[in-house]
């Protein structure tokens, strides 16, 4: 089999393709959640800890003002961003926590699929011993 069409069956099979929805779904996913974190939960904190802008929390490492945005900071040197960091945590934490609902979800389904009793199997149909029996019986309904 040629290198071509290993790939293309490689790449046909239906585990390859629910993979690339997969991650084309967690890649937008991640987009949302980080929209609600930056534009939602962080500003929320930022005002319960003091009208701080929450990415911009840093200490600085090389004699830079503490007052000074972020970006511009690290134009001046090294600075220790814990805001950015506590921001992605937070952002990690929710994400990690959808995705687990939803394998929760999933497998709850998987569990009431399983518990469901199997449907019986169809009646086997009679031997040549019980066909000649009923013809038997009935011939001597018969008389």
């Amino acid at each position: 089999m040629g290198f071509i069409s290993e790939f293309k069956a490689f790449a046909i099979k239906g585990n390859v393709i629910d993979m690339a929805v997969g991650v084309i779904i967690g890649g937008a996913f991640g987009k949302i959640v980080t929209s609600l974190i930056d534009d939602l939960v962080m500003p929320v904190v930022g005002k319960a800890i003091g009208n701080a802008e929450f990415n911009n929390l840093f200490i600085p490492l090389s004699g830079q003002d503490s007052k000074l945005a972020l970006a511009e900071a690290r134009k001046g040197g090294a600075v220790f961003a814990y805001g950015s960091f506590i921001t992605v945590v937070i952002n990690f934490i929710i994400l990690a926590f959808c995705i687990f609902m939803m394998v929760k979800a999933i497998n709850n389904l998987k569990k009431k699929e399983e518990a469901q009793p199997a449907a019986p199997p169809p009646p086997s149909p009679p031997t040549s011993e019980e066909k000649l029996l009923a013809e038997i019986r009935d011939l001597l309904k018969a008389r």
